[in-house]
């Protein structure tokens, strides 16, 4: 297997499975985590497979532990990741808040499950989309990606990692109980682009080394590699030197975080649609929720109604322009998710009344929802 790690064929396995999968071939080679319902599976299988490509796994006394051990491990030049759920995410956010301001790239899986507090651990619920990006204090942007499949999960995983490393940014791959548990063919290519960070020269400006970073995002230098560094979570300057006294580096501190996001917002943004150019009613749903909204829709294409879905498969950053775009026909748009309306706000705002936007909760968290229910609702307002 060597230091690749890579397993290429096709293989039957679990969503978590392979999102441990795509890890390892993406190059990651430190994993910390604490085990926790519906996510331990990926624990577990990075405890095997991060020994045979000559990586690190350790498990960790809680989840505040774990991530502050992704990001310890990130500053010696690994790439990291962690994997938790809603709880975990919970107990995390302050050193979230601490990597993003930071810029420590790293990769935290949230399989997410019933909350609030403890809840029902194997029940599926899309309880942490504003947890992810809202849930640190202060201003700043997270990128967020939501799989809806097994494959899914070993690919946006590959992705996380790359975009971690070009943005110098947490990177969220947002699952559920069901995408995470459910089993299905899953395609490991020969080859995955593996992230290598280029390091400065000892004595030299970092700000001269580019490798995979964007332009605009400053090089991360690598403990014990010649290099002095700063790290600090205070306010900062681009080399790292701690201001706590003016409101001007305070500015900076704060745009620069976000508009390193904000410059690479459309490349980031990934949306699956169908069927929505001359559709009347719009189904939007992300995750397992966005599989039901278009088998739904595809339903009703056979009834002869006109009806499209539309699946974010990147949630943060939101959508919205493209939203717009693509519902710009619709009467209605039904937002589908497995909670009371999370996403619902942000597509409100972002269509600006242009359609009626109608939130569908299923008819009982946690439960997926059921394509012969919606058809019926679409009947009623179509």
């Amino acid at each position: 297997m060597g230091e690749t790690g890579m397993t290429p064929g096709r293989h039957f396995m679990q969503g978590n499975e392979a999102c441990a999968e795509g890890a390892v071939a993406a190059g990651c080679r430190f994993f910390a985590g604490y085990p926790i319902t519906p996510a331990t599976e990926i624990a577990e299988r990075m405890a095997r497979r991060l020994p045979e490509a000559n990586g690190t796994y350790i498990q960790m006394e809680d989840e505040i532990g774990s991530i502050a051990a992704v990001i310890g491990a990130s500053w010696t030049g690994a790439l990291s990741m962690t994997a938790t759920s809603g709880p975990g995410i919970s107990l995390m956010q302050e050193n979230i808040g601490y990597a993003v301001g930071t810029e420590t790239p790293c990769v935290i899986v949230d399989v997410q499950r019933g909350g609030p507090t403890t809840g029902i651990p194997a029940v599926p619920l899309q309880g942490d989309m504003v947890q992810v990006q809202r849930g640190s204090h202060g201003e700043y942007d997270v990128v967020a990606f939501a799989p809806s499949s097994a494959q899914e999960m070993f690919d946006l995983t590959v992705l996380a990692f790359h975009t971690a490393e070009q943005l110098r940014t947490p990177v969220f791959v947002m699952a559920d109980a069901a995408v995470g548990h459910m089993r299905e063919v899953v395609t490991i290519p020969e080859t995955v682009p593996q992230m290598r960070r280029t390091l400065p020269e000892t004595g030299g400006d970092p700000h001269a080394i580019r490798g995979f970073l964007d332009e605009g995002v400053a090089p991360m230098p690598v403990f014990g590699h010649g290099f002095k560094a700063h790290v600090t979570g205070s306010c900062h300057n681009a080399y790292g030197m701690r201001n706590v006294v003016d409101a001007e580096a305070l500015d900076y501190f704060v745009r620069a975080l976000k508009q390193k996001v904000a410059r690479r917002r459309d490349d980031l943004i990934r949306v699956d649609a169908e069927a929505t150019e001359d559709a009347e009613v719009v189904l939007m749903g992300y995750g397992i929720v966005g599989r039901a909204a278009q088998e739904t829709a595809r339903m009703a294409r056979q009834e002869g109604l006109r009806v499209g879905n539309l699946r974010p498969i990147t949630l943060w950053p939101f959508a919205g322009k493209e939203i717009c775009r693509l519902c710009a026909g619709a009467r209605r748009v039904l937002v589908m998710e497995n909670n009371l309306g999370q996403m619902l706000p942000y597509v409100q705002a972002a269509l600006e009344g242009r359609a009626e936007v109608i939130p569908l909760p299923p008819r009982v968290l946690g439960t997926l929802h059921r394509p012969a229910a919606v058809l019926e609702t679409i009947r009623e307002v179509i």
